[in-house]
């Protein structure tokens, strides 16, 4: 293809992620560079036979003036990233020079809100993704085994969880494991204790909010596998097979090289979905012992009032780094494959 032609090509879809993608994300650059105005307040002094008394009041109309002159707000520069809510330079050296043992400094940094919200995060994606791709890969290869008229049930079953809205699959998981739910009425039964709730400790907050993103998430790690189980070439397994390889080794040696591919395109969707964890936080109600990035976006936007747009902006711009972060180990490992397969 001549490149006069390629470039009138994949115009339409450069022209789209330009303006979809590149031109948001440089706006919420450029809005987490300022900061809300401060009220305008007016203080007026009232005196009466036993004295004269100050009251502040908040000037309305000036202050609105004050935003509708600058939409954007106050410059602050690269401050909130620096700032207690986000990166807390300041904090985090304090803690340094104050704590005498590397765990009573990660005691301190936990407790600071985004240190706090990028450790379940980053928990919640390292526990989440490794076990999404062995189990979608071991379902898929057990139910491509399956005699021909129990594969259609067993891949409809298999894709339940996908069809489930996620804010309505956490709201079940909810409710079965709250004291009055079969989950949680039976591990009061088994354990024998009338108080125990799964939803009162951090630890098991955590491994539920897990468990859910496993369930919720399989299905599409499953699917994507057993398509390309599809394409695996006969004439390779039989001929291996005929060498005398179990069938363990054959799907070590034989399918999942074939799969490799499609693992990597799992991993980067996976990697970037659950980095971006929100709704099973605010199903279970759970802001208490678990909070991820996305969800201090969701409350600084949720202010009364008030929304911390610049705040906001931060964190995305910080959330976007940490997916590239995480991205580019499997971007550079499939770049090298597909270099070395001499395309």
């Amino acid at each position: 293809m001549k490149h006069r032609a390629f470039f009138w090509f994949i115009l339409p879809t450069l022209a789209a992620m330009t303006l979809f993608i590149a031109l948001p994300i440089v706006s919420v650059f450029v809005q987490s560079l300022y900061v809300q105005h401060e009220q305008v307040l007016v203080i007026s002094e009232n005196c009466g036979p036993f004295g004269c008394k100050q009251s502040t009041s908040v000037d309305i109309a000036a202050t609105e003036k004050l935003r509708e002159e600058a939409p954007l707000g106050q410059f602050n520069g690269l401050g909130t990233y620096s700032n207690r809510s986000h990166l807390a330079f300041a904090e985090v050296g304090a803690a340094w020079a104050t704590s005498d043992t590397i765990d009573a400094f990660w005691d301190e940094v936990v407790n600071l809100p985004f240190y706090g919200a990028l450790t379940f995060t980053l928990t919640y994606t390292a526990a989440v993704t490794p076990l999404v791709l062995l189990l979608g890969l071991a379902i898929a290869i057990g139910v491509n085994s399956l005699p021909s008229i129990f594969k259609g049930p067993s891949i409809f079953v298999s894709l339940l969880p996908f069809l489930v809205t996620p804010l309505v699959g956490s709201l079940i998981l909810f409710w079965m494991v709250d004291s009055d739910g079969v989950i949680g009425a039976i591990i009061q039964l088994i354990f024998d204790d009338p108080n125990l709730s799964l939803k009162a400790s951090a630890a098991l907050t955590w491994t539920m909010l897990i468990l859910y993103g496993v369930w919720h998430t399989l299905p599409f790690s499953f699917i994507v596998f057993y398509a390309g189980l599809q394409t695996v070439p006969l004439e390779t397994l039989e001929a291996a097979q005929v060498d005398g390889a179990t069938k363990w080794q054959r799907t070590i040696y034989v399918v999942v090289p074939h799969l490799v591919p499609l693992i990597s395109f799992v991993t980067l969707m996976l990697l970037m979905d659950n980095f971006r964890v929100f709704e099973p936080i605010v199903s279970f109600s759970a802001e208490a012992h678990a909070r991820s990035l996305s969800w201090i976006i969701f409350n600084d936007l949720r202010e009364s009032g008030n929304p911390l747009y610049g705040s906001a902006g931060a964190t995305s711009m910080l959330t976007i780094l940490g997916v590239v972060f995480l991205l580019t180990p499997v971007l550079i490992r499939t770049w090298r494959d597909f270099k070395g397969a001499g395309r």
